[in-house]
């Protein structure tokens, strides 16, 4: 090999390298938010779908829930799903034996959809419907191991928001008791190293009356900023050819994942909002950031085109 072959294979094998180095880079580069969801249901997460859509497909996001119950109390609705299934999910002892791994599939299937990174599992009892968050707090679920968890995936992933439900009087109980433990666990983080806390609501835009929270009775955490949602998001702007989608299409999709439940399917399409409240121990510093956030949100990175 002369002089000048050797310098050029070794000017090429360079720009290899460098090649190499900066794709490593951005592949590597950090997400623009890090979302976690708490949930007490595998398909809680409905109700925030379309914002972690946005978030992960289009804002360079990532996002990754934690399910705190196995979802076995879901199989009075699951009439429907027996024959899909092949598995009598409405006898009680079938269904609460076969639920369980049929909802975990079900909600990995949806969450591909809407681009969750991770899902964790903390298989707590799903005993029945009820208003009274004692149930789980107090009887049903192991509340120390279950914060001691959600410490450990919020000190392993320095989130910016953590999503859970509104805990309103009028909830399901789990629904309450998931959020109350994901303020506690955050309440607990020092100061520096608490994402921001919001609580979702689902809404429309021709709302007349409008709903009023304060906060949850004997539950102090749980207390938020006003008493209306601060920050939306509206999936049913429109964008696309004649204007004829919605990102309700996108939460139509991911609700049809949760076949076992048959009744989240009447859900599809029901909803202009999905509404934010902002929790007072956020204190004021996270106000900006969110406001950012939701601004970016309402941005449609979709080009019309004609035909």
């Amino acid at each position: 090999m002369d002089f000048i072959q050797l310098f050029y294979m070794r000017k090429w094998i360079f720009i290899a390298l460098c090649f190499t180095w900066s794709y490593s880079v951005i592949a590597q580069r950090d997400p623009v938010y890090k979302i976690l969801i708490v949930t007490a249901h595998p398909d809680d997460e409905t109700g925030f779908a379309a914002t972690i859509y946005k978030v992960t497909k289009e804002l360079n996001g990532v996002a990754d829930q934690c399910v705190i119950t196995n979802g076995e109390g879901g199989y009075k609705y699951s009439t429907l799903a027996e024959s899909y299934y092949g598995v009598e999910l409405t006898d009680e002892k079938i269904g609460r034996e076969n639920l369980p791994k049929i909802r975990k599939q079900e909600l990995m299937n949806a969450g591909k959809i809407i681009g969750m990174r991770n899902i964790f599992f903390l298989d707590q009892k799903d005993a029945h419907y009820g208003l009274d968050e004692h149930e789980p707090l107090d009887t049903t679920w192991n509340v120390s191991w279950v914060m001691t968890r959600l410490k450990e995936i919020m000190t392993k992933t320095k989130y910016d928001f953590v999503f859970c439900l509104l805990p309103t009087p009028e909830t399901h109980a789990h629904h309450k008791a998931a959020g109350i433990l994901a303020l506690r666990t955050i309440a607990a983080l020092p100061q520096d190293q608490r994402p921001i806390v919001l609580g979702v609501t689902g809404g429309n835009k021709n709302d007349t009356t409008k709903y009023m929270f304060t906060q949850l009775k004997d539950y102090k955490e749980t207390k938020v900023d006003g008493n209306a949602p601060m920050y939306f998001f509206d999936k049913s702007v429109k964008f696309g050819y004649k204007n004829a989608l919605s990102y309700k299409i996108i939460v139509n999709w991911e609700i049809a994942e949760h076949k076992s439940q048959g009744t989240m399917q009447l859900a599809m399409n029901q909803g202009d909002l999905e509404q934010y409240w902002y929790f007072s121990m956020n204190g004021e510093s996270g106000k900006e950031k969110c406001r950012q956030f939701f601004e970016k949100l309402k941005i449609i990175p979709y080009k019309a085109k004609e035909y």
